[in-house]
Parts: C-alpha cells; sequence; structure tokens
C-alpha cells in the first residue's frame, strides 16, 4: 500500500508537503518526498492520495482502563480494582480486557492506534499494564509489551478504600511503607535466586514475587498513580531508593514543582483534565500542567484516563493543552513520540521511519480541532477505519 499527498508529520525531523510512504508486510518501507518514479503500486494494490490531510503516526493513549473497566455494563464489566487485598502486583491485565468494549472502536475512529491499559489506583500496588493495538478481537494478538508497567498508587484511593475496611493503608505513611516492604520482598528474592543460580542450586520460584523482576531490573517501570505534590516527591523518594524507573501518571499539581520533576528526570503521564475536580488532591488539576512541564524540560504525555473522560477525545485533551500554553509541535509530539517514548515501544512506533509499524493516522485537518474528521486509520498496514464506510 502506498500513502501519497498531504503533509507527513514524522515526528522525526521536518514535516514531509506532498511526501508518499510505503508500507509492506505491516512495516513502513519508504517515506520520503513525492516521486513517482518510486511509486510503483502491483496488481490490486491500494493507493491512498491525501490531497490536503495531515498524515501522522498513530496516537497513542499512555494511560488508561479501556476494556477493563467496560462502558454500558456496571460492575458486570469493571474488572479494574482488586480491592481485597493492598499488594497484588501479580495481577495481569492481559486477563481482564475485554476487547470488544465499544471503547477499542470509539479509538480507533480517533486515529488512536495504540494503548497502555491496566489495572486502577485502589491498590497500593495495582498489577501489570499491558501495551496493546486497539483493532482485533482476540487480546493476544494485540500485545505489543506485556508486562509494560507495574501499577502502583499514592494518595487518596487506597487510603479511602482500605480505611473503610478497617485495615491498612489508612495514611500515606502506610502506602509508602507498604511499598518498600513489598519492594524489600523482591529484592531478596531476586538476590536468593541469582544467589542459587551462581550456585547450580535448585530455586523455588514464587509467582507473587516473579512478577518484580522486570522492575527491579528496568525493564519496566513503576507506573505510579500521583496527583499532589507531596505524592510525587513520595514516589520518586521511594525509585530512588530502589534504583527504579517510573512515569508520574496524572502528577496534577506537577506545574507546581516544575523545575524539580524536570531535574529528577522522571516522565509525566498528565490528566484527566477533562474530569471534574472531584476529590481533594485533584483540586489544582489543569490544563496548563503539560505546557509547564514541557517547557521545564519534563517529558510529556497526555491521557484521557479512560473511562474518566472518553477515549475519543484524548486529541481534543491536547488541543486544550495547546490553548493553556503548551506549544503546538510538542502537542503533536505528546501523543505520538513522547508517549511511545514513555510506554518504553519507541522502537516499533510513535514516528513515521522505515522499519517501524506502520500505524498512521490520517485527518482532514489538525486532530486538536473539534470539527477534524478521522479520514484513515492504519494498524500493521491494514485499513480498519475508513470514513463514511
Amino acid at each position: 500500500m502506498y500513502i501519497v499527498g498531504g503533509i507527513i508529520k514524522t515526528m522525526a525531523g521536518e514535516d514531509i508537503r506532498d511526501g508518499y510512504i510505503r508500507i509492506a508486510d505491516g512495516k513502513i518501507a519508504e517515506i520520503g518526498k513525492r516521486d513517482e518514479s518510486r511509486i510503483h503500486p502491483a496488481a490490486q494494490e491500494r493507493v491512498l492520495e491525501i490531497k490536503d490531510g495531515i498524515i501522522m503516526p498513530g496516537i497513542i493513549e499512555a494511560h488508561c482502563h479501556m476494556g477493563i473497566t467496560e462502558e454500558k455494563k456496571g460492575t458486570e464489566g469493571d474488572d479494574c480494582n482488586e480491592t481485597v487485598d493492598p499488594i497484588t502486583p501479580w495481577l495481569r491485565a492481559v486477563d481482564a480486557i475485554n476487547t470488544m468494549d465499544a471503547a477499542f472502536d470509539d479509538a480507533v475512529r480517533a486515529g488512536i492506534t495504540a494503548a497502555m491499559i491496566g489495572p486502577g489506583s485502589s491498590n497500593v500496588v495495582g498489577g501489570q499494564f499491558a501495551f496493546l493495538k486497539t483493532h482485533g478481537r482476540r487480546v493476544d494478538d494485540l500485545i505489543v509489551k506485556a508486562p509494560a508497567a507495574m501499577k502502583v498508587a499514592f494518595g487518596e484511593n487506597p487510603k479511602v478504600n482500605y480505611s473503610g475496611q478497617g485495615q491498612s493503608p489508612s495514611t500515606r505513611m502506610a502506602i509508602a511503607g507498604m511499598l518498600r516492604r513489598e519492594l524489600y520482598r523482591a529484592k531478596q528474592y531476586e538476590a536468593d535466586k541469582e544467589k542459587a543460580a551462581g550456585k547450580g542450586e535448585a530455586f523455588q520460584e514464587d509467582f507473587t514475587l516473579e512478577c518484580w523482576l522486570p522492575v527491579l531490573r528496568k525493564e519496566i517501570p513503576l507506573k505510579a498513580h500521583v496527583h499532589r505534590v507531596d505524592d510525587i516527591f513520595t514516589a520518586i523518594r521511594i525509585a530512588r531508593e530502589f534504583d527504579l524507573n517510573m512515569t508520574l501518571d496524572h502528577c496534577s499539581e506537577g506545574h507546581l514543582i516544575a523545575r524539580e520533576l524536570a531535574e529528577e528526570g522522571f516522565p509525566a503521564i498528565v490528566g484527566p483534565d477533562f474530569a471534574s475536580r472531584n476529590k481533594i488532591e485533584v483540586q489544582n488539576m489543569a490544563f496548563k500542567t503539560a505546557g509547564i512541564l514541557n517547557r521545564a524540560g519534563v517529558m510529556t504525555a497526555i491521557t484521557t484516563d479512560h473511562p474518566v473522560s472518553l477515549i475519543q477525545a484524548l486529541p481534543l485533551c491536547v488541543g486544550m493543552a495547546v490553548k493553556a500554553g503548551l506549544e503546538m509541535e510538542e502537542g503533536y509530539k505528546a501523543m505520538t513520540v513522547y508517549a511511545a517514548d514513555i510506554c518504553g515501544v519507541a522502537d516499533r512506533m510513535g514516528s513515521l521511519e522505515p522499519g517501524k509499524d506502520a500505524d498512521i493516522a490520517i485527518f482532514d485537518g489538525n486532530p486538536m480541532e473539534v470539527f477534524t474528521e478521522t479520514l484513515y486509520t492504519v494498524i500493521n498496514g491494514e485499513i480498519v477505519y475508513e470514513a463514511g464506510k
């Protein structure tokens, strides 16, 4: 398949006006300025002629609960939080994601080609996120990376859930202490396993601790639910103590400490700013946060936190952040190349370059504007949405 014309926003350098992309075997094979001598479609091979549209990498949602908190189904479709045990690192999102959730279709129609999906924030440790493509019926076929992150949560949500049950954690001290205890156990387990391997001795693996090894080895990050300044700094304190990678998810008061966060170097996933300020810890939530963090030097993506706000509103959330001060080009990056980098999949997506997955969104204008329509969504080189069909 070929895509020709339009404005190609590669997210890997300069925009290409009136360019072409050749797709083969689900990957981008060639990209460049339009050159008729290089456009040789085989018999029945499709050529998408885009006159005035924007051709860009598929949009990436860096944090959501699509398919694990299903729309239209209430309690029966809510598998987001195992609210009987505050420490559940062994839970895997892939075991609860229903790809038949209508949100997946809404995502595709909005040009969203991939999403980081996982447990909610009721537990101190919620379990393992997975990074998926958004089109298909069998979740196993959609996996790009699983596990992709380990969910941990600070602040109100674990407190409210467990103090209501008359058990820990009922304070921020307990949340931090319980996470430290779990990480200490995991590090001791890792050391014991390595020691046994070094001696050639048998080792009894523990399912509830094996799941921590990718985190301790920095293969995947902690995915920290943090809103308030104090919770953000507690998450950083623990990540530093145990030498872990981490993403700061929501980061609602990040704009108040932007300089400090830039010095720390952890990326932020900001939002959902379309939602109401319905908790004390989100009272300072604002669309300006993404721009302030970005200008300070923090790599920043933007989230809907679906279903807290709707997945298809992601480009509009980015547009509101641009309206509040985020530079336009940085807005494009926040939902493509930055999101891919933060989610650990930049080797496959986030920019249009030869060798990367052919995940492409084509719009009739700027996707951050409310009246813009999606013309085509391409995933793995296949047209999975076409306007009017």
